[in-house]
């Protein structure tokens, strides 16, 4: 069974990750785009950080960024291609990630087991809280794991995990 505390490490270690591919990448760096279809890393980023939103508003808090950037970046949002007023920094992104650490992590680690078996609505249909919190991690290992190649892209030869 998946504890509260698994939770906590998976959101630790994501952070980490991506903590690693971003060091020393540029606001610009994070707005190159792909050859083919997909999002740029400040997309990328910033849908981790909506996605957390989303976390903590399941679980009873306020989210760390505001409804229009998290619209901005939320699933099946426009791709950013460039600067468009709605976008936050690479270095806005990370802080936002960081708070939202901080917020989960609190919260996480103050929630009765109960609430995490009570049933919830979500896209997902009907499932629990902690089933969705955990598929909502799950989503943004996802896309953490999208910010190596994306690293390279920026024209980076290292490997950092």
């Amino acid at each position: 069974m998946i504890t509260v505390t698994d939770l906590i490490e998976s959101l630790e270690r994501n952070l980490d990750i991506i903590k690693a591919q971003t060091q020393g990448l540029t606001h610009a760096d994070s707005l190159l785009q792909l050859p083919f279809r997909g999002n740029c890393l400040n997309w990328v980023i910033g849908h981790i950080a909506a996605n957390r939103n989303t976390m903590l508003h399941f679980l009873g808090e306020e989210g760390i960024l505001g409804e229009a950037h998290a619209a901005r970046y939320a699933y099946d949002s426009e791709p950013v291609c460039g600067e468009d007023g709605d976008i936050l920094t690479l270095e806005e992104l990370l802080v936002a990630l960081e708070r939202g650490q901080k917020a989960l992590v609190a919260r996480l680690q103050t929630i009765p087991a109960e609430d995490l078996a009570r049933d919830v609505e979500s896209w997902l249909g009907t499932t629990t809280l902690g089933q969705l919190v955990f598929y909502l991690l799950w989503h943004e290992s996802y896309h953490t794991g999208q910010t190596e190649a994306l690293r390279q892209l920026a024209g980076k030869g290292d490997k950092v995990i």
